[in-house]
């Protein structure tokens, strides 16, 4: 193309939207979002007795996840994630995703096209989700109609001052009522401002992706007219973007900004509908893009049947956050499971690993194992109870509040209880009582997976969960049926230095609690350990 050609269309291109722009072939933005920000789209509309409560989605480090699924997301993609994450979906909506992750997985041509076409959508620097599924606009005041007074007021206030000795006072008069709504309404219109620049960047992504075609991108084709002139009516004029400088002199002088930001507002309340849908569809097809770019990069991965909600089958199970984990494999069916081990044996880690499975495999239809039959079902953990300080909570007040807790949502709908060492924040005595009781009305209703160190619940709860223990003999975790015989806490003072006289010591009064636990009358306590008289 020669020079002036190319020149002139440099300059035509530059007075386009900038959101209908090619995005840029360098690194495109990253920008942060708040937990709280990201969770918008999924509150919106968030059913509370089968999505994921807070604590089981720190207990299973879903944000983590959550993180490593979105990788090169925008605002949007991310938000859907999100929602499939903590509520799940059904299995007609499950059996759609898994056909259209197939068909990208099949042409990975067609998944890096449409992974570039949305990259409009990663220069949205705010969320969307509570302005589109918020609730009613704000009301313009009454004033706001007059506004367009202000600048002939100015312009007859300059008159008056070329021919009036004291018409600087009416030129006083007229420029105050400009510069207060340039100070009262800076933020505001900041604000908007950027809420502006993300609503483009989702109707360019909208706009890009009617260029494709195919039975999937159908809907993008249809509002590709309606997106183009919702853009028109809020974005800059072409006026205001060829003179440089022009329209900081119209906000100063003419109040420009406050007039469109009650136009703009008013014209996107009126579209909310249209750009609701449009939201949703943009955030799914780019979930969709995600997932399958995730699972694009995998080797351990398979396609999940679903079962009923007592039913859980693991084959080769891992955790997709470690690096190079053990894969394990669980069958239940009825029974829950009693999971004991040695200290750092990985009990924990494989709580974590069947609730992180269980939670991917109902939101998107896959999950991290070689095989697996899981129910898509509500998960609900307790792992991670502490000592609350600031909240003057103790730990055990804690274990007891998220007992509460798992007792109020189990059953309603039925669901998998992931519990990690129940109640240690008591004596030992009344955890195991505790714990039994709990765990007895939990198992009538709910699948209950536990681990923890009192050995005693195993027996307790034989009835309702199957023993089950993580045996490390051979050098990696293997789950095998029974129960821990040989705990190694005291074992574990020697690797500390504690020295022979506490670990003899240790030994000797374990061995005695042992066995006074089996036959109480039989047992001489320990030498200066029995009652002083």
């Amino acid at each position: 193309m020669p020079p002036k050609f190319a020149s002139l269309f440099g300059s035509l291109l530059s007075l386009l939207p900038d959101d209908f722009q090619p995005a840029a072939r360098s690194e495109l933005p990253s920008h942060f979002f708040t937990p709280e920000e990201i969770g918008r789209l999924h509150r919106a509309d968030a059913d509370p007795c089968t999505s994921l409560d807070d604590q089981t989605w720190q207990d299973l480090l879903l944000e983590s996840c959550e993180d490593k699924l979105a990788l090169g997301s925008s605002i949007f993609g991310r938000q859907m994630l999100h929602r499939r994450l903590r509520a799940g979906i059904g299995d007609a909506e499950c059996a759609s995703l898994g056909a259209r992750l197939r068909g990208l997985l099949a042409d990975p041509a067609r998944l890096d096209a449409l992974d570039t076409a949305l990259r409009p959508l990663r220069y949205a620097d705010t969320e969307l989700a509570g302005l589109l599924f918020g609730g009613e606009p704000p009301q313009a005041p009454s004033w706001a109609r007059l506004l367009w007074t202000l600048p002939v007021l100015l312009l007859g206030s300059l008159a008056l001052l070329a021919t009036q000795p004291l018409g600087w006072m009416a030129t006083i008069a007229a420029l105050v009522p400009l510069m207060a709504l340039q100070i009262s309404y800076h933020r505001r219109i900041e604000l908007w401002t950027a809420t502006l620049n993300s609503l483009n960047a989702l109707l360019a992504g909208s706009h890009k992706l009617a260029e494709f075609g195919g039975p999937l991108l159908a809907p993008f084709v249809d509002a590709r007219g309606q997106a183009a002139r919702l853009h028109k009516r809020v974005g800059r004029s072409l006026l205001m973007r060829m003179i440089p400088g022009g329209e900081a002199y119209l906000n100063w002088f003419a109040a420009y900004n406050v007039r469109r930001y009650w136009k703009t507002m008013r014209a996107v309340y009126q579209a909310r509908d249209f750009l609701r849908d449009a939201c949703l569809r943009t955030a799914e097809l780019e979930a969709d893009v995600a997932l399958a770019r995730h699972l694009r990069g995998l080797d351990h991965w398979c396609w999940v049947e679903r079962t009923p909600a007592r039913t859980l089958e693991l084959e080769g199970g891992v955790h997709p956050l470690m690096e190079g984990p053990t894969a394990l494999s669980v069958a239940l069916d009825g029974r829950g499971a009693f999971i004991s081990g040695q200290n750092a044996s990985g009990k924990s880690t494989f709580l974590r690993m069947v609730g992180l499975n269980l939670v991917v495999a109902r939101a998107f239809g896959f999950c991290y194992a070689e095989g697996a039959r899981l129910p898509a079902v509500p998960v609900r953990a307790s792992m991670q109870n502490e000592d609350s300080l600031l909240g003057g909570e103790s730990l055990y007040m804690s274990e007891l509040r998220r007992a509460r807790e798992l007792l109020d949502a189990s059953g309603a709908p039925p669901g998998v209880c992931l519990v990690d060492e129940v109640f240690r924040g008591t004596n030992h005595l009344e955890s195991v009582s505790a714990a039994a009781a709990v765990l007895e009305t939990l198992c009538d209703r709910d699948l209950v997976l536990v681990s923890s160190h009192n050995l005693v619940l195993a027996r307790l709860l034989h009835g309702r969960l199957e023993p089950l223990r993580i045996d490390t003999s051979s050098g990696s975790p293997v789950l095998k049926p029974g129960v821990l015989r040989n705990p190694n806490g005291i074992a574990l003072l020697a690797t500390q230095g504690f020295g022979t006289q506490i670990e003899d010591r240790a030994a000797e009064v374990a061995r005695w609690l042992s066995a006074h636990l089996v036959e109480p009358e039989q047992q001489e306590a320990p030498k200066a350990l029995a009652p002083v008289t």
